[in-house]
């Protein structure tokens, strides 16, 4: 028996006998002749069964099939197989039809949310669907490939902490054998002590916030791309880095991902050059241009989405960088502007509409660490490992996280951050 083929190779074997592996993703039988489409992890294609041998055969069977590659205008992507023989690999089991009509894209994209992840071990079989996590692929391997030309060292830290890292309740705690701990909000603290390693990291590594939130933008659990850098002058060395990422990410996204862009009909912005303003002048951007006022000092859902229409209309840009953030509003290993100690050295990067980075310089001297914990009415003891790293010198560093949905939701413009996980952790949902 001749070495499987995968669909997408199949232009390479046209008016030649093969072997196909995969499941039937769709069933037409029509008198004395079956349309079948057989889809594996690589695309579909269209099997014709002029001999009946699927005539038993249901939705969503694994089977083996051996058969004639032909060119056929009016198949998908213009290729059809003739079928030869047939073999069961996998069974089903279900009354009736397949609850989703996973076969039709627009079927799937009609469904309600919640139906489309109540059924999501049936739902991510459909091709567009598949085709997110395709994207989410590339995007973490261009995270990958960038930071590691630049000479960063992926590391992996641990998710059970005994102290937050953010600050504030929104924390899952865990029995760790009878003592107190949490789910990491984030690799923060680690990430800082391993630039007292490697000088340069990166990870790639789900976070927690137990954040009462029920809205499309937010999860309670999601991955996160984290960098740290040492040895920097300033925070304009880590806008320079993302923006350098951002368009590598893009560039690759748009050399691998063509078919699944087209699928969503989404496109990749310019990143040569993203503009930067600060939290002040965003704020008086808001009141000018929309008659918005900016209230906590902090940009809300709305002031998000019109401050890059305003970049899009004004700049000619869809993403901004928002920067000098109250240091009050910022987690407290945050470096104080030194022109403005109320402000800090920090930013949002705000793409399409939403916040999908959050990042600034870090505070590398001991002393200043602990005033600022002691500050916020929190006992440097409590940080004793983290704080521990500062007594033994630290460069000066920066770092950032990217929420990869939130990051690959605005690509593809979908409408909530949940299409974007693979099994989505929200206040509501603990399952599949």
């Amino acid at each position: 028996m001749p070495a499987r083929v995968w669909i997408e190779d199949l232009w390479n074997y046209v008016d030649k006998e093969v072997v196909l592996k995969g499941w039937i993703h769709r069933l037409r039988k029509l008198g004395g002749i079956n349309f079948a489409i057989l889809r594996d992890r690589s695309g579909i294609v269209q099997v014709v069964d002029e001999m009946r041998l699927l005539q038993r055969f249901k939705h969503e069977n694994v089977v083996e099939i051996v058969g004639k590659v032909q060119r056929e205008k009016r198949a998908p992507g213009g290729i059809e197989i003739r079928l030869k023989e047939v073999k069961l690999l996998g069974e089903v089991y279900y009354e009736g039809h397949l609850p989703v009509q996973i076969y039709s894209d627009r079927n799937v994209d009609r469904l309600k949310l919640d139906t489309l992840l109540k059924y999501r071990v049936l739902t991510l079989r459909n091709p567009k669907q598949r085709a997110i996590f395709r994207v989410l692929n590339t995007v973490v391997d261009g995270f990958r490939e960038f930071l590691k030309k630049e000479k960063f060292t992926e590391i992996h830290t641990s998710k059970i902490v005994a102290s937050s890292t953010e600050g504030g309740a929104d924390l899952f705690r865990v029995d760790y054998f009878g003592r107190k701990a949490n789910l990491a909000q984030s690799p923060q603290f680690y990430k800082q002590i391993m630039v007292g390693v490697y000088e340069r990291v990166f990870e790639v590594g789900f976070v927690y916030r137990a954040e009462k939130h029920d809205t499309p933008r937010h999860l309670n659990e999601y991955l996160s791309l984290d960098v740290e850098m040492g040895f920097i002058s300033g925070l304009d060395d880590l806008l320079q880095l993302e923006t350098r990422l951002l368009k590598y990410i893009f560039a690759k996204v748009r050399e691998e991902n063509e078919e699944e862009l087209k699928l969503f009909g989404a496109s990749l912005p310019d990143v040569e050059e993203i503009p930067r303003i600060t939290l002040k002048e965003a704020t008086s951007i808001l009141k000018k241009e929309f008659g918005k006022a900016v209230i906590g000092l902090e940009l809300d859902a709305e002031g998000e989405r019109l401050i890059t229409d305003y970049a899009r209309n004004k700049l000619g840009k869809e993403l901004i960088f928002v920067t000098h953030y109250p240091l009050s509003k910022r987690p407290m290993y945050t470096y104080p502007d030194p022109e403005n100690p109320e402000l800090s050295l920090s930013f949002d990067l705000i793409f399409r509409g939403l916040e999908i980075t959050t990042g600034g310089q870090r505070i590398h001297d001991f002393k200043m660490l602990v005033e600022k914990i002691r500050e916020r009415g929190l006992n440097p003891d409590d940080f004793s490992y983290y704080l521990d790293v500062f007594k033994f010198g630290m460069p000066p560093h920066v770092g950032f996280a990217i929420g990869a949905e939130r990051l690959v939701s605005k690509i593809l413009g979908l409408p909530n951050v949940r299409m974007a996980s693979l099994f989505p952790r929200d206040r509501n949902r603990l399952e599949p």
